[in-house]
This record gives structure tokens, sequence and C-alpha cells, in this order.
């Protein structure tokens, strides 16, 4: 029998039902009855923002109501949970996450999203040194890429403050444009904004970019952008949720 995959959703809601057609889409399958079972819960109330707790604005932490999520997928039978947002990886967020299950060995279940990316990036783009992230707040704020990349001899570039807040930020979060206001289709000036950041890692001669956010890829599909390998982090985690559920099934590990 397949593992049944669990998917935490809601954070934000597209971001959840992206991580579950990547799923779909890296999964070999002839019929209905070759797909891998999958269990999402989209909860977005019950979740505050990531990036608001990291930055001080609550003190709500989030890790808390992921882990009752979490708690839920499993006694409905999940063996293996993806949480399909960059920023509850967190350390303040996913430490409070594995602290609140039900049964802590439980936390083994738990696809790291970041860690993956990490393993991605060492085993399909051999040589790389130097990657730029796109992401939240949040995620830049927490440096869990940096650290995590690190252990594997990756150094990471960032955007500085500036560049966040005046591109980034708004193409997320503005009420009026921003990709959690309008996911799809996401607007253009939400995609334009992104791609000014996108631009300004290249610039600073990154061997890849990392899109650091689940929602970030609804706007940027391409793979490859002035011939520069342009990596997931959704697509990681899906082929790596597959490769753990039912190894055979994975179509392709390069993403």
């Amino acid at each position: 029998m397949n593992k049944m995959i669990g998917i935490v959703g809601g954070m934000g809601p597209y971001a959840g039902i992206d991580l579950i057609k990547k799923i779909f889409d890296q999964t070999a399958a002839a019929r209905d009855q070759d797909y891998l079972p999958v269990a999402m819960l989209s909860v977005p109330e019950k979740i505050p923002d990531r990036t608001d707790f990291l930055s001080g604005k609550t003190k709500e932490n989030p890790g808390k109501p992921i882990a009752r999520i979490i708690n839920s997928l499993i006694e409905m039978g999940a063996e293996l949970i993806g949480i399909a947002c960059n920023t509850a990886h967190a350390e303040p967020i996913f430490n409070c996450i594995v602290e609140n299950l039900k049964n802590k060995e439980d936390s083994s279940k738990i696809v790291h999203m970041i860690e993956e990316v990490a393993l991605y990036l060492k085993q399909n783009l051999k040589g790389v040194k130097k990657v730029g992230i796109l992401s939240t707040s949040g995620t830049l704020l927490s440096n869990i890429y940096p650290k995590t990349l690190a252990n594997f001899g990756i150094e990471t570039l960032q955007l500085p403050d500036e560049i966040q807040r005046k591109f980034v930020s708004p193409a997320v979060y503005d009420p009026q444009f921003g990709i959690k206001a309008q996911p799809e289709p996401v607007s253009e000036k939400a995609e334009s904004y992104l791609r000014i950041a996108l631009s300004h890692l290249i610039e600073k001669e990154v061997e890849a970019v990392v899109l650091g956010c689940t929602e970030i890829p609804l706007a940027i599909r391409e793979k490859e952008i002035d011939g520069l390998p342009v990596i997931d982090s959704a697509a990681v985690l899906a082929a790596a949720l597959v490769k753990k559920a039912a190894p055979s099934k994975l179509k392709d590990s390069t993403i």
C-alpha cells in the first residue's frame, strides 16, 4: 500500500492546492487508482501570519495551530506530512510545531521543505556554491535558508531590506494586487514586482535562484531565467513526498 500524504494548507490557500497539483504532476500513473492518497486541511483562519509572528507584530505562534492540523491529518491516516509554507519552517515556528504534536515521534513524518531544497541543490546542481533566495520577509528574517544551505557548503544571497519592502512584500501582501488577494491569476503588477526583485538577485552573479515562498511560483513559473536554474521549493517538496511515499512512482527527481 502507498503511504498517505497529509498536506497542511492555508498558507496561502492556493499554495496548498499548488502543492497537491505538483504531487500529482510528479506521480507516474495510468489510471485513477495509481495516484497517491493525499489529504489536505486548509484552515487559514486558524493560522496567524507567519511573517507577522517572526517580525513581532503578533505574539501568537502559528506553530500551535499547525501542529493541531498535523495531529488531525495523522489521525486521518497520513504517514507523511508536507507543510505548504516555507516560513512555517523557521526555527521558532517549526520547533513549536514539534513541541505541540500529540506524539513527538510523529515529527519524523514531517518532510522538511528547506532541507529537501538543500539536498536537491547538492544532488542536482553539483558545483553550485552561491544561490539567491526570493522569499517572504519572515523567511528572510529567520535566516532558515542561509543556516540550512551552509551545512551543504552553499552560500546564500538574500535581498536587501529596501528591495524586500518595496517589491516582494507588496507583491505578496498588498490587499489590492498582492498574491494573497489575487492568486489566480496573479496580477501583472505583483508578477512585475517579483521579477524586479529576482533581477536584483541575478545581477549579483548567483548560480541559481530558489523561490523560497510557496506563493511566488504562482507568479514565476519558469525553470530557468537568463540561463540560471530557478528552483521551485514547492516542486522540490512535492517530489520528496512522492519519493518517500512510493519511490517507484516518482516521474523525475529533477525539477
